[in-house]
């Protein structure tokens, strides 16, 4: 370090360490992941943006976007079943001057051959579901004869016909309240509404309770104000959900193995070594259907079991005109049958590449391709058509004369539908290189459902995010001189913790920072059609983004971030900011600790945090330093310590009984499939079971990966 840069140091580290004492914390109930005293002042209005912004913000048309959206809605691209479209995704990103291919692996897979599912009453009548959405004239890819079966991708063949159980949203309490009532299980079909919990998990639960199989259906109480009980039309003709409308997906154990399952911990190459996926996905059969097609399932259980106001589970009760009883129904049967063809297919990666002027810095962005639909013009396609954008965008800046310090690779998933597969494998793969580079990744999978900004985020990027939406024009629902961060700050305001269910996953838990973003709908907004072949163009055109407006912010906004994060000289992390997330984690465990009765000491917790306080401030002081004095060594120093801090948080071995996730601070939980739980070890080691040895065991674990963290972020490498 420069002798000038000394005298600086020594000059701010006082004020930095100072701040330790004024760390004056809001008390109030955080949703795990809030930004803790986010300075929310509105913005400068018109944004204030370099030249280089300006280029980036104005190379995003509407009218392109429309057209790559277009293109990518009318095909099928089911996972292992869409290579024309990954050449297409890399020839277009080459034609923006990205390096680019496409790479293949090789992974289980099963495909629905035949699906039936009928009802017989105790009278002998019987009724039979179509497990069929109507096809619509108003939107040609509806009737498309390629398009897919109503299924559950990895659920098992099978062919069952029992009595059935209406098991709520399939968590485990609803099993366990079930169980307290003496609603007997064993050996009766699960009938479960979407919501809460992944899909996957609601599978699992039905299984462990030993029921042999599974219906899942679409629930309209949870559309919010938007539904034809409220007088509104249905799609074609409005914006409430279509009746006959289906959601596809994934049953296998995500919050478990997410990756292919045959394959765990390595890539899944064509003479890979494969192993048993008993564990990774489900032994039973299971079917989605739409809630016309639940109706008389549900009706045929009124007047048998418990009711389901006196079940008392949190949305027990839908929106049907059902009593949501339990059942079972003497006598009533539903008979599932269900036949998959497993496979080991190709499926393929389409990546881009644009070199900058680092070697070892790395930022990734990604999003996935496939769909389980012809269309899937929210999930994933409006992601798809934006990356494309994003392309073009980075061309032009190229043309100005950038080029980024950090290399930048764009990647188009396969397989993310299934369970995350393209990026897993490719994770996998490249590990060490990822691990010695990245210093981010950025990841949009459904751009954009509806007109409400979204973002999620690891902590060291919240404060980059929040001023990129400030930098992006953006007026909805009448609004006018506004930004994203406006409608954003007035509608969600909130930056949520990274779970799973899209492609950060295998990114986080290897300790690469990441984000995930995009826009989703209200409760007055259009119904999405999540998973339906209503997931189409012409709703996105007509409903959910009518003018692709919302495509263009979302896309500006990831540009925004990518840009800083690849062009920026001093990566433009706030690491203060983590250890203040870490308290909010920390006031959350104490009070579950209470409210479960389970005594822990959280001292080395406490300290830490605190250490990790200290560490913080202290980089910060030197990042300025650096910044000052424009010293390349000081400047090295503080950007690779930037980038390691979230490695620190990933513990050897993995979580108890969840081998892939290893991050400590945060992962999906056990039985949310998606949603995330803080403090993972601790806080499962308290839900499940109350055990607190176990519970302790990972306070000490936990405590001993944030002194490390604290240990990576001290500008001379000093002990904590």
């Amino acid at each position: 370090m420069h002798i000038q840069a000394l005298s600086l140091f020594a000059l701010w580290l006082p004020l930095a360490v100072e701040g330790c004492g004024k760390d004056h914390r809001l008390r109030r109930s955080f949703d795990p992941g809030d930004p803790l005293l986010v300075k929310r002042d509105r913005p400068q209005y018109p944004p204030r943006l370099t030249k280089q912004e300006s280029v980036l913000i104005n190379s995003f048309n509407n009218a392109s976007i429309s057209d790559w959206s277009y293109y990518y809605t009318h095909g099928a691209h089911l996972a292992g079943k869409n290579r024309t479209m990954a050449q297409w995704t890399a020839d277009r990103w080459a034609e923006y001057g990205l390096t680019s291919s496409v790479v293949p692996y090789s992974v289980f897979i099963n495909y629905p051959e035949s699906q039936a599912l009928s009802l017989s009453y105790a009278n002998g009548t019987k009724w039979k579901a179509s497990l069929e959405e109507d096809v619509l004239p108003e939107d040609d890819t509806s009737s498309y004869p390629n398009r897919i079966p109503v299924f559950h991708g990895y659920s098992a063949t099978g062919d069952v016909t029992a009595e059935y159980v209406y098991v709520g949203r399939g968590q485990k309490g609803d099993f366990d309240r079930l169980v307290e009532l003496g609603v007997d299980l064993k050996g009766k079909i699960a009938l479960a509404r979407y919501g809460g919990p992944f899909r996957g998990v609601k599978v699992k639960n039905a299984q462990d309770y030993e029921m042999i199989g599974c219906v899942i259906f679409t629930d309209p109480g949870d559309d919010g104000e938007v539904t034809e009980a409220n007088g509104y039309a249905a799609y074609p003709h409005g914006p409430a959900r279509n009746p006959t409308s289906v959601q596809r997906g994934s049953v296998q154990f995500l919050s478990y193995f997410p990756g292919d399952p045959t394959t765990p911990g390595y890539p899944s190459k064509a003479d890979a070594p494969r192993k048993d996926t008993t564990d990774a996905v489900p032994k039973i059969p299971s079917l989605p259907i739409s809630w016309k097609e639940a109706v008389p399932i549900l009706a045929a259980l009124d007047g048998h079991g418990i009711p389901g106001k006196e079940v008392n589970r949190t949305r027990w009760v839908g929106g049907l005109n059902v009593t949501y009883s339990t059942g079972p129904a003497l006598g009533t049967k539903l008979s599932l049958k269900n036949s998959m063809r497993e496979t080991i297919t190709p499926i393929w990666n389409a990546v881009g590449i644009i070199n900058g002027t680092s070697p070892d810095e790395v930022i990734v962005i990604g999003n996935h391709r496939d769909a389980w639909i012809v269309g899937g013009a929210a999930d994933p396609n409006s992601g798809s058509a934006v990356m494309i954008e994003l392309a073009k965008a980075f061309n032009e800046l190229k043309k100005t004369g950038w080029k980024p310090k950090r290399t930048i690779v764009m990647c188009s998933w396969d397989g993310e539908e299934y369970g995350l597969l393209g990026s897993v494998e490719w994770v996998e793969e490249y590990l060490p290189w990822l691990k010695a580079a990245t210093v981010a990744y950025l990841n949009v999978d459904i751009a954009v459902s509806g007109p409400i900004p979204s973002f999620d985020a690891t902590p060291q990027l919240h404060q980059l995010g929040i001023e990129s939406m400030k930098k992006i024009r953006y007026s909805v629902k009448g609004s006018k001189d506004t930004t994203l961060f406006d409608i954003w700050n007035s509608t969600s305001g909130r930056i949520g913790v990274l779970g799973s269910g899209s492609d950060y996953t295998a990114f986080v838990h290897n300790g690469i920072p990441a984000a995930d973003l995009g826009a989703y709908e209200g409760d007055s907004d259009p119904v999405y059609h999540y998973h339906s072949n209503y997931d189409s163009y012409h709703w996105m055109a007509n409903f959910g983004d009518p003018g692709f407006k919302t495509h263009v912010a979302i896309g500006q906004f990831m540009g925004m971030m990518a840009y800083h994060l690849a062009t920026d000289e001093l990566v433009p992390f706030d690491v203060n900011n983590y250890p203040k997330q870490l308290n909010i984690y920390l006031d959350n465990l104490k009070a579950l600790a209470r409210e479960s009765n389970v005594q822990l000491d959280l001292s080395k917790l406490e300290h830490s945090i605190q250490a990790l306080t200290t560490a913080a401030k202290l980089l910060t002081a030197t990042k300025k330093v650096a910044k000052f004095t424009h010293d390349k060594r000081l400047m090295d120093l503080v950007n690779h310590k930037q980038r390691d801090l979230e490695r620190a948080f990933v513990s050897q071995g993995g979580l108890p009984d969840r081998e892939f996730y290893k991050h400590v601070i945060y992962a999906p939980g056990q039985d949310t499939g998606y949603a995330p739980t803080t403090f993972p070890g601790v806080t499962e080691a308290i839900q499940f079971g109350a055990n607190q040895k176990l519970a302790q065991e990972w306070v000490d674990k936990t405590s001993k990966a944030i002194f490390l963290a604290a240990r990576t972020l001290t500008p001379w490498g000093g002990k904590w």
